[in-house]
């Protein structure tokens, strides 16, 4: 894959009540994301655990979106597909915490 020209990193914390059901169909909907026409690929994926002190293994799906430039990150922003996600799946998170950076 060419390095991309932008990437979204999202964090998700997941409710405590939410069930393995509700789990699965959250991350069906984080690989859904993918059917926006600007993205050019994504990793979905939880906490891998590594035992470290400087890693933050607290959350429960990690989202990456690599796009060609910031415009077209822009317009996934604004995609129907996107929008429905977070309408759909926003009260099963605590916390959503994002990380935009430009590759060097």
């Amino acid at each position: 894959m060419d390095r991309p020209g932008f990437v979204h990193s999202v964090y998700f914390w997941l409710k405590e009540e939410v069930s393995e059901d509700q789990r699965t169909a959250f991350s069906q909907g984080l690989q859904a994301l993918n059917n926006c026409p600007t993205v050019r690929h994504s990793f979905i994926g939880p906490s891998a655990g590594t035992p470290r002190e400087v890693v933050d293994n607290s959350y429960d799906f990690a989202l990456l979106v690599f796009f060609d430039n910031k415009v077209d990150h822009d317009a996934y922003q604004e995609d129907e597909i996107h929008h429905e996600f977070i309408d759909k799946y926003k009260d099963m998170w605590a916390r959503v915490q994002i990380y935009d950076h430009l590759p060097a």
